[in-house]
């Protein structure tokens, strides 16, 4: 019952991003479909449905991204009741922070990988001798799947703490992992990425492994505050 309140806030905070992002979602079509006016490459769509569509998804991603503080308070509601009393005073600092990390890995895919990734595959065609004619859609999709899976996949130091505060790992755990999680890191940017080339490989598995070693570092931060508060004794019965 608790976890299906929570989702019902979410998609209620949703909700309000999205009519908010119905008056920025036009710039955000023009920003998203630069990269291709570089290489004199139109945008065309194929079915008289097929732009509107594209506009509400597009207003829709946005609505998450505007939207991530309140739901990011959602799943802190969610998991609070397991944490101490003075745990939960980071409320505040995990949906602050775990705000920018989506903010910035959807930024980090629009201005670094979407971009370079976008030249490398229609110069690869040009090149064979093809005529690109992308539609709005498909391309459209192609952005907003790797600005949803940066957003995400920054948020990696926040999971990993609320993971350490609830028990389910350990710094050391973690620690000791180091070399599996660079592993997992680089296959994890293999298929996430666009190209197959090891730039844009290590453009995604270099910040996951930053990251990571990041959530270590607050990990140890809060498992070192939760040892240091003595447990609150119970009070005697009469």
């Amino acid at each position: 019952g608790e976890l299906r309140t929570r989702i019902m806030w979410s998609v209620a905070s949703a909700g309000v991003g999205i009519l908010i992002a119905f008056f920025i979602t036009d710039p955000a079509m023009r920003f998203i479909s630069r990269p291709l006016l570089s290489m004199k490459t139109e945008l065309v769509f194929t079915s008289p449905t097929e732009a509107f569509w594209t506009w509400m998804k597009v207003a829709m991603v946005l609505g998450i991204f505007i939207s991530m503080p309140g739901i990011l308070f959602q799943v802190w509601k969610f998991v609070a009741p397991g944490l101490h009393e003075h745990e939960k005073k980071y409320a505040a600092p995990f949906i602050i922070i775990g705000s920018l990390l989506f903010l910035i890995g959807g930024a980090f895919a629009m201005l670094i990988i979407i971009p370079y990734a976008s030249n490398f595959l229609v110069t690869f065609g040009q090149e064979k001798g093809w005529k690109p004619m992308l539609t709005v859609s498909s391309y459209t999709d192609f952005v907003i799947k790797f600005a949803l899976a940066f957003g995400v996949v920054f948020e990696l130091p926040v999971v990993i703490t609320i993971l350490s505060l609830i028990g389910v790992v350990t710094p050391q755990f973690l620690s000791r992992n180091r070399k599996y999680a660079i592993l997992v890191n680089f296959d994890i940017a293999a298929i996430l990425t666009p190209t197959p080339d090891m730039i844009n490989q290590t453009l995604m598995a270099g910040p996951l492994c930053i990251l990571y070693e990041v959530g270590i570092i607050c990990a140890r931060l809060a498992t070192r505050k939760r040892k240091a508060t003595p447990p609150v004794e119970p009070a005697p019965t009469p």
